[in-house]
């Protein structure tokens, strides 16, 4: 069973919600795209959208250029989407009190139909071509602007994912859950902001072949900003996790995990915003059978500068790194942990750019290139499987949408992203090894009604 880069590189904890749908969605990901006038009910506002794409894809599953074949695809995606919140501040009639309670809920199911570019393939691509993800989530704040407030989250995604291998049995299918609350503190009017928190997440395979990845996590929160100028904030992120695998035999290390993170956070000119975070991280894993466990115990942090082409007076310091017509560019070193080894430690820059005129043209371009170190990895019975190894990321998304009308969008994306260099990495003792090397690009057009 080959490996496929998913189980080198993919986050063990369950991400934000919706991002099943974001990677060639914009709109699934950020409501300032997704959202129009909508339709008021009472004092909620419902959101609905629909969009059908038709696109292609070079590599649907993700194969090295020394694994044959590699398939191609035509895909057709259909997303239905449903957004409820409580109501803008542009329907609040003569803005009077504060809100006490601001909520937001969120659903999409993204359907996705499946053609091989060569029919010689279409036995392969048989197993794949009505997969669907699905999203659903919801946040609450009560109290957002009084001295005590108290916030709940939650989402669920379901993801569908092919592995490299041709048998549907071996896809990465998967569920994730994460719920989520704090406790709010904001004296002096909002000048200081304190949060404590706590998260939980699970992450369900759905194939059996990978149940033993199934794993849950606990997370203890703390998050502050004190407003030391009117547009300018000092930050603080921390928190403290604690993993545990469902597999009895613990093929995956359990580990207890440290994060902690101070930075400035604002606007510098009516143009020009800054975050600057910097931290440290540390490891602590579980030794379970005769597999050596490697902790990492390194910094961590974030640095982005950006430039708003429409000047933002009034952007709040926890909004300055938002804006839809902006360019940016930034570095970010993390560690996350693995399903392939222990851990891998990332160090990426990106850059991107936003441009949105007069309500009716948007274009987006964003890219980046990462490192990932990977701590070395092992087999069941403590066998070194490949010793620490590098690996090279690239990416790089292009999105531009006409809008004739205020809820009609004509779109086009493309994408890249890629695993540079041969990378191989054992699947049995003595026996073959699977090449973590990928190449993929992607090409879509379409059209969404949204309100």
């Amino acid at each position: 069973m080959r490996l496929r880069a998913f189980l080198a590189t993919t986050l063990v904890v369950a991400t934000a919600s919706l991002s099943a749908a974001a990677q060639t969605q914009p709109w699934i990901k950020d409501r300032r795209y997704a959202e129009g006038i909508g339709y008021r009910t009472g004092n909620l506002e419902l959101h609905p959208g629909f969009s059908g794409e038709l696109g292609y894809d070079s590599n649907y599953f993700l194969r090295a250029d020394d694994e044959k074949p590699i398939i191609d695809v035509i895909r057709f995606r259909a997303t239905p989407s449903l957004t409820l919140s409580t109501l803008s501040p542009q329907r609040r009639e003569g803005g009077g009190d504060p809100p006490k309670l601001n909520f937001r809920a969120g659903t999409f199911l993204s359907y996705n139909k499946l053609f091989a570019a060569d029919s010689a393939n279409s036995d392969q691509v048989g197993n794949h071509d009505h997969s669907v993800n699905v999203g659903v989530n919801f946040t609450l704040d009560v109290l957002p602007q009084k001295p005590w407030g108290f916030d709940m989250y939650g989402d669920f995604v379901r993801t569908a994912e092919p592995s490299n291998a041709d048998g549907e049995d071996l896809a990465f299918d998967r569920d994730s859950v994460r719920l989520g609350a704090g406790i709010n503190w904001r004296p002096g009017g909002g000048l200081f902001e304190w949060r404590l928190g706590y998260e939980v997440n699970y992450n369900l395979f759905e194939r059996d072949a990978y149940t033993r990845l199934n794993n849950y996590q606990h997370y203890l929160l703390m998050r502050g900003r004190w407003r030391f100028l009117p547009r300018t904030a000092l930050v603080y992120d921390g928190k403290v996790g604690f993993i545990r695998y469902t597999d009895p035999s613990l093929v995956q290390h359990h580990a207890s995990t440290v994060n902690s993170k101070i930075g400035v956070n604002g606007l510098i000119t009516h143009h020009f915003a800054m975050l600057a975070m910097a931290g440290w991280a540390a490891s602590f894993y579980e030794q379970s059978g005769t597999a050596p466990v490697h902790n990492y115990d390194g910094a961590v942090g974030q640095a982005e500068l950006k430039w708003f082409l429409l000047p933002q007076p009034s952007l709040a310091p926890d909004q300055a790194t938002v804006g839809l017509s902006s360019i940016a560019v930034g570095y970010v070193r993390d560690y996350t942990n693995s399903y392939l080894s222990d851990f891998y430690r990332r160090d990426r820059g990106y850059a991107n750019f936003s441009y949105f005129v007069a309500g009716a043209f948007l274009i987006s371009l964003e890219g980046g290139y990462s490192h990932l170190q990977h701590s070395p990895t092992y087999f069941l019975n403590g066998a070194e499987r490949k010793g620490s190894f590098g690996q090279n990321r690239a990416d790089a998304t292009l999105f531009g949408e006409y809008r004739p009308s205020d809820s009609i969008g004509i779109n086009t994306t493309l994408r890249y992203d890629g695993s540079l260099g041969n990378t191989y990495v054992d699947i049995a003792p003595g026996g073959p090894q699977d090449n973590l090397q990928y190449n993929r690009y992607e090409a879509w057009v379409g059209a969404r009604w949204f309100m």
